[in-house]
């Protein structure tokens, strides 16, 4: 693994910190690739639940390192995209801890996971259009998607910078937190949801980001067809069971 990609794994939750505090954590080729890595194993490991991503010296992510991209260095992973994420879904939840900075390639980066935690100080915004760029990284077709469509529009267009409290407003933030506190936050919240079924929070997951796209007569049909093994599951006996006996369950995966 990189050492600008640091990983650490405890109590079934995965920590990734973009580790380039000297260049505000803009990803270069290989953070990229780190980043796909550690996703690979995330999802490998059975032991781990959720995994939160966020980066080191108090900034989550600038956006694209412009001096790789100068000397013609691109920081997309073949079939995983910019960051080695931004085309690509866990099956299990990634958690986004933002301090700081969150811009370009980096608001993106963000958009990509399922939940995120910020400062009262964090900073979000696609500024790509204030250097005649667009951001290509999924921005502009995810960020309406996860807020109202305005106020996507809003940043797309003017390239601003918009502070915590806005983004909590228009549903974008799960939590704020006071500064230096995201990742104490956001492993809060990843403990909440790594003592659940591990089969029941990815099925869970898989329809949530799936149904937009299925067809008006299907959903109830293909929503059934992700819930029928979780429902047959050793697990789902063992939630029953847990319950009965007022203990907490002990979960297989299975």
């Amino acid at each position: 693994m990189s050492e600008e990609l640091l990983v650490s794994v405890e109590d079934g939750i995965m920590t990734m910190t973009m580790n380039r505090p000297q260049a505000k954590n803009a990803m270069n080729k290989s953070m990229s690739h780190a980043i796909a890595e550690a996703i690979d194993a995330f999802e490998a490991d059975a032991d781990i639940r959720v995994a939160i991503l966020t980066g080191a010296g108090g900034t989550f992510c600038s956006g694209m390192d412009l001096k790789g991209f100068l000397a013609g260095e691109t920081p997309v992973v073949k079939g995983r995209g910019f960051a080695g994420l931004t085309q690509y879904s866990p099956a299990k939840p990634l958690i986004a801890a933002a301090e700081g900075f969150a811009l370009a390639g980096g608001f993106e980066l963000l958009l990509s996971c399922d939940l995120v935690v910020a400062t009262e100080t964090t900073k979000f915004g696609i500024p790509e259009v204030k250097r005649s760029l667009v951001a290509g990284a999924g921005g502009v077709f995810r960020l309406p998607q996860q807020i109202p469509p305005r106020i996507a529009m809003e940043l797309a267009l003017t390239g601003d910078h918009f502070d915590a409290k806005r983004m909590y407003e228009v549903g974008l933030i799960n939590e704020i937190v006071p500064e230096g506190q995201a990742l104490e936050g956001a492993k809060k919240l990843a403990a909440r949801i790594a003592c659940n079924g591990p089969l029941a929070t990815a099925a869970t997951k898989k329809i949530m980001q799936e149904y937009k796209t299925w067809p008006h007569d299907e959903i109830w049909q293909r929503q059934q067809a992700i819930m029928d093994p979780v429902f047959v599951s050793e697990d789902a006996r063992e939630g029953a069971t847990a319950f009965a006996e007022k203990r907490a369950p002990v979960w297989k995966g299975k």
